[in-house]
């Protein structure tokens, strides 16, 4: 009799145990996780909250990031699919890319027609996420160049048209999704996306590599030292800490404005940045063949250049005149002559100009290939001036810009577009960088 009342009160209990378990399980089972979780807790996956939105990602740890890139002459859309294992480092699977033209700050005056071209690369991206994932996958829009330049109220005011679109969006938009990105950080992402298709993030013990970029307004140099000395002497600014992938990282990184390719052009014909060109003035320059005359424009102002006559040292006098442009203006690291590094943007262009590398593929080249190069365009100057009247002036900087950052004649750079078919640009590393810091802040809530 006791038998038989032990085995009824055992029985639901035991069903209702079974049944507890389950529902735990699948609790469990189907809880939603950081979007970009490096590690996991002993407590296992967690519910995640930003401003009460949950983040998910599906059964494959499948994730986006949305980078609109706000440069000079074009918007650009970087559509970023990654995959993660658990306690790995994501990967990246495939990129979306798309670009239109002009730039954002065309569209200075007239700030509503700035919309059009953000909603057509907003449809790109509805595209190519699957509706699903669209509330989780963070949507940021960084300027760079055309918008430095603007006026500040005016750059503001566009600014804020793009906020209001992404809010309309379905997509995670978070308080910082719109802004304008300083040098420093500019080649800090570089960095990152660099190391991370080179495996120098990703691979314990492969060392880093260093990253020169080259823009028209500034150029970036950014490396991880090796050496204490470095961090502990490096002038103040040059030296900039951040956090990724659960490691710090300290990297020597500093962002020279006004000496990227194109202000150096207007700085060497001995014009002014920001400032108008004079009635009826006209820029000389011995860069330049003593049979050119026209009109060059640069930040929206219109010069009247032409060359002069040198007989057969149009190069000695160019280069005299890009030291003074460089003089005390660029710091000398010793260390750069140790690592590896990769050169982009105009170094890249340039260097595909005259054959020094393959269009396509890139290659490897010395400091002093360009040296030659100016060297031999500079003896030839009037056969160029025509179809590119910049050559000699522009390699002739290239040179001597890479020399006083420090880089010896004999220095190997390698020059890439893109490493396994993605663009070697900021983007990827930005990407990276913002969605970390998201589930940072998102894990210290939950």
């Amino acid at each position: 009799m006791e038998t038989m009342k032990m085995s009824k009160i055992a029985y639901p209990l035991g069903l209702f145990v079974c049944l507890f378990i389950y529902v735990a399980y699948v609790k469990w089972r189907w809880a939603p996780q950081p979007i970009f979780s490096i590690a996991e807790t002993a407590a296992g996956p967690r519910e995640v909250h930003q401003d009460h939105l949950v983040i998910e990602m599906d059964n494959h740890a499948v994730f986006y990031g949305i980078m609109f890139d706000a440069g000079s002459t074009g918007t650009r859309v970087h559509i970023f699919q990654f995959t993660r294992v658990a306690k790995e480092n994501p990967r990246l699977t495939h990129e979306t890319f798309k670009a239109l033209k002009p730039g954002l700050s065309a569209y200075a005056d007239d700030v509503d027609k700035s919309t059009h071209g953000i909603l057509e690369l907003l449809e790109v991206a509805k595209k190519e996420i699957p509706s699903n994932l669209w509330k989780g996958t963070p949507l940021v829009l960084k300027a760079t160049a055309g918008l430095r330049l603007l006026p500040e109220g005016k750059a503001q005011k566009l600014l804020q048209k793009v906020r209001d679109v992404f809010k309309a969006s379905p997509f995670f938009v978070g308080d910082d999704c719109v802004s304008i990105m300083n040098g420093t950080d500019e080649g800090v992402s570089a960095w990152i996306t660099v190391n991370f298709l080179t495996g120098g993030l990703n691979s314990p013990g492969k060392k880093s590599v260093g990253m020169l970029d080259l823009g028209g307004g500034s150029t970036q140099i950014t490396f991880l030292p090796q050496m204490e000395e470095n961090l502990q002497t490096s002038r103040a600014g040059y030296i900039t800490s951040f956090q990724l992938f659960n490691s710090t990282y300290k990297l020597y990184s500093y962002s020279y404005l006004g000496l990227g390719l194109m202000s150096a052009r207007l700085a060497i014909l001995g014009g002014v940045e920001g400032q108008a060109a004079k009635e009826d003035e006209e820029l000389v320059s011995p860069c330049l063949s003593p049979h050119f005359r026209g009109e060059w424009e640069h930040a929206e102002v219109m010069y009247r250049i032409t060359g002069q006559e040198a007989g057969l040292r149009h190069y000695e006098l160019c280069a005299n005149r890009v030291a003074e442009i460089l003089n005390n203006k660029v710091h000398k690291t010793k260390e750069v002559k140790t690592l590896d590094f990769y050169a982009f943007s105009y170094y890249y262009d340039l260097a595909a100009q005259v054959g020094l590398i393959d269009q396509q593929k890139g290659g490897n080249l010395t400091v002093e290939d360009f040296e030659i190069a100016a060297k031999y365009i500079c003896r030839t100057i009037k056969v160029h001036s025509r179809e590119s009247p910049f050559l000699c002036m522009d390699l002739t900087y290239v040179s001597l810009l890479l020399q006083e950052l420090g880089f010896p004649k004999n220095k190997k750079l390698k020059l890439a577009q893109k490493i396994d078919e993605v663009e070697t640009s900021w983007a990827l590393g930005a990407t990276f960088h913002y969605i970390d810091s998201l589930s940072r802040q998102e894990t210290q809530v939950s």
